[in-house]
């Protein structure tokens, strides 16, 4: 598991760091660390339904925080579950560029025990940054 939940950070949030060798990997671990906020075992969400998404930003973690915002937005507007299964990160002058291909189902309480509800990506001590392993997050979500 490439990613962390980190205690005592901040009331009425939680965090989390992930990591991987590059922003592929990095991204698909927020991804996970994200859901698994939501719901309580990942293994329980099989990929039966697909999406994709393109988000662009200016830097690499203003582009975490728009990919980690679509998972939220299918759940809440579709309430469906979704995982990383393809991730690619590209760099262009100065816009970031994510491309992903999601799969997932639809929420179901019998099937998926719930931990909580995410709201929102927060900016507040948001960091994505390369390290001597690869690359480096830490996220607080609001709940």
């Amino acid at each position: 598991m490439p990613y962390e939940f980190v205690e005592d950070v901040a009331t009425a949030d939680i965090a989390f760091r992930a990591w991987g060798r590059d922003l592929k990997e990095l991204f698909t671990a927020a991804g996970d660390a994200t859901m698994n906020v939501m719901v309580e075992d990942l293994a329980t969400i099989e990929p039966r339904v697909t999406k994709s998404v393109t988000d662009e930003a200016d830097a690499e973690d203003l582009l975490l925080v728009e990919f980690l915002q679509e998972l939220i937005y299918y759940k809440d507007a579709q309430r469906l579950l979704l995982r990383p299964t393809s991730v690619r990160v590209q760099h262009s002058g100065r816009r970031f560029r994510v491309s992903a291909a999601l799969a997932g189902e639809p929420l179901d309480p019998k099937k998926h025990e719930q931990r909580t509800d995410v709201k929102a990506v927060t900016y507040h001590r948001l960091e994505v940054k390369p390290t001597d392993r690869g690359w480096e997050a830490f996220v607080i979500l609001d709940i």
